[in-house]
This record gives C-alpha cells, structure tokens and sequence, in this order.
C-alpha cells in the first residue's frame, strides 16, 4: 500500500501525512532556530489558518478517539503479531508508505528522519538519543494494516478524563462518545491524581504503537521521547499535571528537549542515506537485534 498518491478522502481527509506536522509547527514556531535557514515566526491564531481538511481531520480524530476506541486498537496491535522486520527494513518501508511531498521543500520521509537524528547528533546529544530521532515516528507504519489518518499521526491526549480545553479544536470533542459518560469528564475519570503517566490511556496512533515496539531496547528517557512526543498538551501546554508523577515531571525534560528537533529540523539540505546507512545500522545494531516484532 503506498500512501504517496493517496487522494483525501472523508476517512483520510488530508492530502498526507505531513500535513498534520506542518500545522503543528506552524502552532508551535521555532523558538531558537535550530536551522538557521528559518526565521523566527510569531505565533499564528490555527483556528483561522488551519486549512479545512486539517479542521477535518481533527474533527474525526476528537470525535472517534474514545476509551473503547483506545482499548479496542491495544488489543489489536500490542501483541506485536503483525510481522517481524529489523529497524532499517522499518525505516525503508516507511519511506514507500508516507507521502514525501511538502508544501516547500521535497525531501524522501527518510530524509526527513535523517535530518532530525542528525541534528540531534550534531549538538552531541548521547548516541541513544540520536537513534531516537531516526526512528521516533516509525509507527506510522500502521498505514500499512489500513489505519486511517486519524489513529496514526495527531496531537495525543489521555481517554478516560475530562479532555482539557487546552488540546486543539476542543469543541470537536462534542460528539465523543465519552462526553455523554459523567463518569469520564470529570478531572480525574477513571484514574487517581498522581497515578503516573504509565497507567493512563493515551489516544491511539504512532506514538504509543512504536514505543511498544521499542520498549524493550531503548533507555527510558528515549522510551518517554518516543511515546510523548506528541503529548502536546502536556509538554507544550503544561497540561494532565495531576496525572504525572515526579518521576514523569523529571523524564518530560528529555521530551522537552527533543521536542524541537523533530519540529525544527527540516530543511533543504539533504542528508544522503547512501552516506549515512552504514552508521545508522551499526547504531541500530547496538541496541536492536536484526529482527524485531511489529
């Protein structure tokens, strides 16, 4: 299944998946340049220039994205039963499953990864931390079993509380199903005040997906970049305090710290895969085995 010539459609309503990035950065402007070819913008008002099948695609994600929704997909995927494939093997299927155009520069998406693990490389992050950002958004492999566009890529959120009013396009939230259920739009829902991020359901998509996958090989504050990267009302927003523990609060500084570099990374230099392949796989090679579960 390729997703490069995909048309938009009333389940998939945007044109590809970068899309969703573009508006998040554009929510979100570079704060420190970390590519010195992009200037400082000022924050811009989404609601009047989100295009309108972004709208709609937050509309289905708010709508659809319930607790049964999440429990029901963590059944489906979390046994990691669908095949077996190493990490390169991922990040060169992805690369045929995502759509690489872009409304101003047109890189492969694994260009794009590329870019982001070698920014973080350059700034001599740990070699961890590098591997992160090649492969924090290899869950959007879930295109490939036919997930739609709204239970793969979008901000997360926690289900199973009130959603706060912080999370983009609050209003789409009207017609959860979990807005008719009192017991689960009060602050707390199901869970405790304090009960750590672990035991919270978070909305489904390549996030929570991947940091199964990976959950067994990395070092937590990578697993924590992986599976928050998109918990945007949390580390953006500082938003779902209450639900974290201290031990949540201090690994969120590393999820803060990658934040930038998987928005701000892009640019028009491209970073040749040929040339960089054979680090990248000792790297892999010195934290996965050749075969891993999907």
């Amino acid at each position: 299944m390729s997703l490069t010539n995909q048309p938009a459609n009333a389940g998939n309503p945007l044109n590809n998946l970068e899309e969703w990035d573009d508006f998040v950065e554009s929510r979100y402007p570079d704060p420190e340049s970390i590519n010195a070819q992009k200037k400082k913008e000022e924050f811009r008002d989404y609601r009047n220039t989100a295009r309108e099948c972004v709208k709609e695609f937050y509309r289905l994600n708010h709508l659809n994205q319930s607790l049964e929704f999440v429990k029901e997909k963590q059944k489906q995927f979390l046994g990691l039963n669908r095949m077996e494939m190493g990490i390169w093997e991922a990040v060169e299927l992805l690369n045929t499953l995502v759509d690489d155009s872009d409304p101003d520069i047109e890189l492969s998406q694994l260009e794009h990864l590329l870019q982001t693990s070698e920014a973080i490389r350059r700034d001599g992050h740990p070699d961890w931390m590098v591997l992160t950002g090649l492969i924090h958004d290899l869950g959007k492999i879930l295109c490939l079993w036919g997930e739609p566009q709204w239970a793969v890529v979008g901000d997360t959120f926690p289900v199973g509380c009130a959603f706060s009013d912080k999370i983009v396009f609050p209003e789409f939230f009207d017609d959860n199903p979990d807005k008719q259920s009192p017991g689960l739009q009060t602050k707390l829902g199901i869970y405790e005040e304090g009960c750590g991020l672990d035991a919270v359901n978070m909305s489904w998509g390549h996030d929570e997906y991947m940091y199964h996958v990976a959950k067994d090989y990395l070092p937590e504050p990578a697993l924590y970049m992986i599976r928050y990267h998109s918990f945007y009302p949390a580390h953006r927003e500082g938003e779902y305090d209450y639900l974290m523990t201290d031990h949540d609060r201090e690994m969120f500084k590393w999820v803060k710290l990658f934040n930038p570099y998987d928005l701000y990374s892009k640019s028009p230099d491209q970073p040749d895969p040929n040339d960089l392949k054979a680090y990248y796989q000792e790297l892999i090679a010195k934290y996965f085995p050749e075969k891993i579960r999907w």
